[in-house]
């Protein structure tokens, strides 16, 4: 071998010295770059499903109370009138009149809640399942502190 391919072969040893390990740096950095906006866009996921649950969860919320609300100011106003009747027959007959429609209403705002709330749960599983993201990222071991409606 002469001398010019002596340098040609050290020249081209150092090149792949210094240059490799630059070129594996950066291929590094882009695969945990693109990995990492892939975890993020996961993890964003995961946050438009809980925030879909939780909207869901108000309104139905809303609608149980508005629904307990409207039970008691009904039971009020027809106990209010089973005590202007005149004999004890009939209050007593207005009075269990007032109490059953009072259970059947909260019996029923609580069913609409309970299968409202389960809906929404079941609806935000699916979707943070969908999403792919990293274990840890969603909140469904908080779901046993949910008001159960009773």
């Amino acid at each position: 071998m002469d001398s010019k391919t002596l340098s040609k072969a050290a020249v081209s040893v150092a090149f792949l010295a210094l240059a490799l390990p630059a070129f594996a740096q950066t291929g590094a950095a882009t695969t945990t770059s693109s990995a990492s906006m892939s975890q993020t866009s996961k993890i964003a996921c995961v946050g438009a499903a809980v925030r879909t649950r939780e909207q869901s969860l108000g309104a139905a919320m809303s609608t149980f109370t508005q629904a307990q609300n409207a039970a008691y100011s009904a039971r009020a106003t027809a106990l209010t009138e089973a005590y202007t009747q005149t004999t004890t027959s009939s209050v007593r007959v207005s009075v269990k009149a007032a109490w059953s429609t009072f259970t059947s209403s909260i019996k029923g705002a609580r069913s609409a809640w309970q299968t409202a709330r389960d809906s929404a749960w079941k609806t935000y599983r699916t979707a943070a399942v969908d999403c792919k993201a990293p274990v840890g990222t969603g909140d469904s071991m908080n779901a046993m502190s949910e008001a159960s409606g009773k």
